[in-house]
C-alpha cells in the first residue's frame, strides 16, 4: 500500500498517523489481501477520495461505510460507481432526492468524481473490501485512520458541511465541532431506510448549497 502518490496537502495533515503501529499493520494486511484475493476498489484508487478532493478546496464531507464489493463497481469514492455501471439502490435514491430537491434530471452515470472535484470529500470509513464479502476489511485499522481524518478536518477547517446518512455515519458527529461546522443528519439512502421515510425529503443538497452561499463559498453543482 504505497503512499508515494498520496497528495501532499493531506499527507502533511496525516503524516503522524502513517507512522503509527496500527497503520503499519493495516498496510501489511491490505498488501496481503490484494496480492492473494480479489479486492475493491482497484489498488490504485484506494485513496481516490483524497486525490480528487484537495484539503484546501474541501467544502462538503459525505461519509459511507464500506466500498461496493461487486466486480467493477467501487472506484474509491463512497456511494460512487465506475461509469457505465448500473446504479446501486442507495445511489439511485440519492439521485432521486436530488431530482425532487433541486429539480435536476437523473444523471446518465454514477461516477461521483464530478462532485469530488468541486470539493465534496466522499469518504468511506473502510477503504477496501474483499470481492463478494461485505465488511471483510472492517476492524483492521481503516476506521481508526478515517476517524482521524474526520477529526483533522474538524480541527483545521471551518464551515464544512458534514452529511451524516444513517446511524453509522451519525456516530461520527462526536468527532466534529458543531460550533464550527454544519452537520446534516438523516436516514440512510438505502431502500430499507428510504422506503420507511427516513431519507426522501431531507433536502440535504439544497441545504448544503444555501449554507455555502451564506458563508460566501461556491455552491456544488449536484
Amino acid at each position: 500500500m504505497t503512499l508515494n502518490n498520496f497528495p501532499k496537502d493531506w499527507k502533511l495533515l496525516l503524516e503522524k498517523e502513517f507512522e503509527k503501529e496500527y497503520f503499519d499493520k493495516l498496510a501489511t494486511f491490505v498488501e496481503q489481501e490484494y496480492s492473494s484475493t480479489t479486492c475493491f476498489p482497484p489498488k490504485d484508487k484506494l485513496f481516490e477520495a483524497f486525490n480528487l478532493c484537495s484539503f484546501e478546496e474541501l467544502k462538503v464531507v459525505i461519509i459511507g461505510q464500506d466500498p461496493y464489493h461487486g466486480k467493477g463497481q467501487a472506484n474509491g469514492l463512497c456511494f460512487s460507481v465506475e461509469e457505465g455501471v448500473d446504479f446501486p439502490p442507495s445511489l439511485k435514491n440519492i439521485f432521486q432526492e436530488i431530482k425532487s430537491d433541486l429539480g435536476k434530471p437523473i444523471p446518465e452515470n454514477g461516477d461521483l468524481s464530478r462532485w469530488a472535484k468541486q470539493g465534496v470529500f466522499l469518504l468511506n470509513a473502510t477503504l477496501s473490501v474483499r470481492e463478494g464479502m461485505a465488511g471483510s476489511h472492517q476492524g483492521k485499522g481503516w476506521e481508526k485512520f478515517t476517524d482521524e481524518v474526520i477529526r483533522q478536518i474538524s480541527v483545521n477547517k471551518e464551515g464544512i458541511v458534514f452529511m451524516l446518512w444513517g446511524g453509522y455515519a451519525q456516530k461520527k458527529a462526536k468527532l466534529i465541532d458543531e460550533a464550527k461546522h454544519y452537520i446534516l443528519p438523516s436516514g440512510h439512502p438505502s431502500p430499507l431506510s428510504a422506503n420507511r421515510g427516513y431519507w426522501f425529503g431531507n433536502k440535504h443538497f439544497s441545504k448544503a448549497n444555501e449554507y455555502l452561499q451564506k458563508i460566501a463559498q461556491n455552491t456544488i453543482e449536484w
